[in-house]
């Protein structure tokens, strides 16, 4: 009797030929398994927009809060646009509760679709925080309410309003607002959101902040709370000195808010320089930045009793040591160069080169007219920015001292090309491929520069408008260089066209430029 040749399951004993075997029995596991990926993903997918529409609700409800506060300061004062703010409220908190509504169901996270969750729970702060610029200034162009919100939303301080000193208080009052929310925006997705995406040499943090976690409160639901209670305390001690060395009650306020968020935003025309008559506040106001520069969960374990905790951390030294050196290169030079008495040039320089390094964007006087080698600093302390984990801009610290390391070693092996070296940050090691990641984000970074300055020349601008405003805005700084955009300047006349460019680079320096340009590759959007 002759026996049948059939094919066996997959991995099993076969009597076809091996052609046949390979053509016949490997592809219809290869098919179910693909189509189980593709439904599972499918799943997912679905499941997740319940996440999304319950987390942007909750963002709009807590937003629609603020505007609630800001009716009653515009009550307070005595202003007919109360209103405006009230149907901001209503219409936000309207569409907020119908999104977690929507919301309700069980979710499923992808971890690569907290790209798109981030992007989208800024958009939709900044769409809706329009509301009461629209409502309160009628004659005011979409294209200006929308820059204005981004700049306040993402604390970059660059703005398109003038006749500040006649503004409504209410109206005052809801920029600072908005700055002081996205400080607290920054610090949530510096330290829980970014290291987990491994953006940029991120991911040496991710450890970093757990180590530091674990040894100052034992959940992170509590580091949370002290990171918020230390951000409070921040500003309501800043407000407390504001006060006592002559601000009054309302500017005491509004300013500690765009201070400790590092925004930059002020009441009047002239910038901080509306205080130049009293010396002392532009010194608290330098000395809040630089604490808000600072990592926040450094700040809560030296609170907590680790004494040293800042001073240890090599961000922490690097970003003193450069204020340092800028402060007294630039004070010497005023002093010798334009004959400026010392501790008038001190109080200056302090206060503008903290308010450039920490990416706040304040200015006593136009710091440009200074001279050549100051207008060169400025410029190189806009690219800096301040340390991982804080409220500021820039491309920061600590990718600066890892390109550093990486340039080290190159060196190294051109002297000795067989040698092996433990490269270590601090005391944690640093392997080549975060160091890789690290140079690939400066490379995208100042490539987003370029082409944002491309952009803007395309409008007619000049090149120190055109290359100043593409780095402020992806640096989230303020001011640019300059007669248009200067510190004594708004930008207020630029293009429509250029101001819409600048908004969405505010958005992409803020959002560490790779969580959105991910969102415009078709891998992403791939399964």
């Amino acid at each position: 009797m002759q026996m049948e040749n059939r094919p066996q399951p997959f991995g099993g004993r076969f009597h076809l030929s091996a052609e046949a075997a390979t053509l016949t029995a490997p592809e219809p596991a290869i098919f179910v398994r693909l189509s189980r990926i593709s439904m599972i993903t499918e799943v997912q997918t679905a499941k997740s927009r319940y996440l999304f529409y319950r987390v942007i609700g909750y963002l709009l409800v807590s937003l629609s809060l603020f505007m609630l506060v800001t009716t009653g300061v515009a009550v307070y004062f005595d202003e007919p646009s109360f209103w405006s703010y009230l149907i901001s409220a209503l219409l936000t908190v309207g569409t907020g509760y119908s999104l977690v509504y929507k919301g309700r169901h069980d979710f499923v996270l992808v971890k690569r679709q907290l790209f798109l969750l981030t992007t989208l729970c800024w958009l939709s702060i900044c769409l809706f925080a329009t509301l009461p610029f629209m409502l309160v200034l009628p004659d005011l162009p979409f294209v200006d309410a929308a820059f204005e919100t981004v700049s306040a939303i993402t604390t970059t301080g660059a703005t398109v309003l003038t006749g500040l000193d006649q503004m409504p208080r209410g109206l005052l009052f809801w920029r600072a607002v908005l700055q002081w929310i996205g400080g607290v925006g920054i610090i949530v997705m510096a330290i829980a959101i970014l290291p987990a995406l491994k953006i940029g040499g991120m991911k040496l943090f991710k450890t970093e902040n757990s180590d530091i976690s674990e040894k100052i409160l034992p959940r992170s639901s509590s580091l949370s709370m002290m990171i918020g209670v230390v951000y409070l305390a921040m500003s309501l001690s800043c407000m407390l000195l504001f006060y006592l060395f002559g601000m009054n009650g309302f500017d005491a306020v509004t300013h500690a808010m765009t201070t400790v968020a590092t925004g930059g935003f002020a009441n009047y025309d002239a910038s901080f320089g509306h205080f130049n008559d009293k010396p002392a506040l532009l010194w608290i106001s330098a000395a809040f930045m630089m604490l808000s520069a600072m990592p926040l969960v450094l700040l809560v374990g030296t609170l907590r009793g680790h004494k040293w905790l800042l001073l240890k951390d090599p961000q922490v030294r690097a970003f003193l040591a450069i204020t340092l050196v800028c402060v007294a290169v630039l004070t010497l030079y005023q002093h010798f160069h334009n004959g400026r008495p010392l501790a008038d040039a001190l109080t200056h320089t302090t206060f503008n080169v903290v308010s450039i390094l920490s990416t706040s964007g304040y200015a006593s006087e136009n710091y440009a007219a200074w001279g050549g080698l100051a207008l060169i600093v400025f410029f190189y302390l806009t690219f800096s920015g301040g340390c991982s984990g804080s409220t500021s801009g820039g491309l920061k610290i600590f990718r600066t001292q890892l390109a550093g390391l990486l340039l080290v070693k190159q060196f190294k092996l051109l002297v000795h090309p067989n040698a092996v070296w433990v490269q270590k940050y601090g005391s944690k090691p640093v392997n080549d491929q975060l160091l890789g990641s690290v140079l690939a984000f400066c490379f995208i970074y100042f490539a987003s520069i370029a082409a944002l300055a491309l952009g803007l020349s395309m409008y007619e601008l000049d090149f120190v408008t055109a290359l100043t405003g593409a780095a402020t805005a992806i640096s989230n700084v303020g001011p640019g260089l300059g007669p248009v955009i200067g510190p004594d300047g708004t930008f207020a006349s630029l293009p429509e066209g250029a101001k819409w460019l600048l908004s969405f680079g505010m958005l992409l320096g803020r959002l560490e430029i790779l969580t959105i340009l991910l969102l415009f590759t078709p891998m992403y959007w791939r399964y």
